[in-house]
């Protein structure tokens, strides 16, 4: 019994030297095979198990050729999962410690996508709006010759237009409370900084009502004389004398 004993010990030990070399040997493929084995999961849109994959190329092929590779596509498995926040965060990691991988571009292009994505309607809060358009301006500062320079120009208006239209909404409520001044602050910011958006002539004719509602009808004839393209575009030739009518100070506005 006692030898019985001994041969099952080292068949035992002799099973468990194996596995542990097997596992040894298998693990100097494990970071290429789970790499393949993620690129596969995002091809069939399996994002959650693509994650995985690419998170364990990751903490044991730091440093490897598959580093940057695993990286990149660990934002894209986010990205296309719709977890955009974490797919920025994840990206920013390759821009940061992979300063040179061919996948830079695109990570950056993708950082802008995920904050434009986030941004919500003009009414709510626009820090994501914000970031969007200053992450766009920089890859166009750093990437002036980008494929993506078209859409990237093309996010930018509507983005804009997007706080233009909630400076604008802003002074409007304003001005609904009779709260001209807080009202025309507002408007201001829209003709300083959202010039170029869809509600510049509209900004333009509000503060002429502002300026008429406050008793400071030389300040409403000023702006409209410098404005007037901008009115006449409305065709709102009609309102604009009846407010000055109103005021009983100026003569008729002809507008052409």
């Amino acid at each position: 019994m006692e030898q019985r004993f001994t041969s099952l010990y080292i068949t035992t030990a002799i099973l468990f030297t194996c596995n542990c070399a097997g596992t040894k040997a298998g693990a100097e493929h494990t970071i290429e095979e789970r790499f393949e084995q993620g690129m596969e999961f995002l091809e069939k849109e399996k994002y959650l198990r693509a994650q995985d994959e690419f998170t364990s190329v990751l903490i044991r092929g730091s440093g490897t050729e598959l580093g940057d590779d695993a990286q990149y596509y660990l934002g894209e498995a986010y990205f296309l999962n719709k977890e955009y926040i974490m797919a920025i965060s994840e990206y920013e990691k390759l821009t940061r410690k992979m300063a040179f991988s061919p996948f830079v571009e695109e990570a950056r292009f993708k950082i802008c996508e995920a904050y434009r994505i986030e941004s919500p309607d003009y009414y709510h809060d626009q820090t994501y709006t914000e970031k969007a358009l200053e992450r766009y301006q920089e890859f166009l500062d750093d990437f002036p010759a980008s494929p993506y320079k078209n859409e990237v120009l093309s996010s930018i208006k509507i983005l804009r237009n997007k706080v233009g239209e909630k400076e604008f909404e802003t002074g409007i409520l304003y001005m609904k409370m009779e709260e001209y001044k807080a009202a025309l602050l507002a408007f201001k910011i829209v003709t300083d900084l959202y010039y170029d958006t869809d509600y510049i002539d509209q900004t333009h004719l509000k503060i002429i009502e502002i300026y008429i509602h406050r008793g400071e009808f030389e300040e409403a004839r000023n702006h409209f004389e410098s404005k007037k393209k901008n009115i006449e575009n409305l065709n709102m030739a009609d309102l604009v004398n009846a407010w000055f009518d109103q005021g009983r100070v100026f003569d008729r506005i002809e507008m052409k």
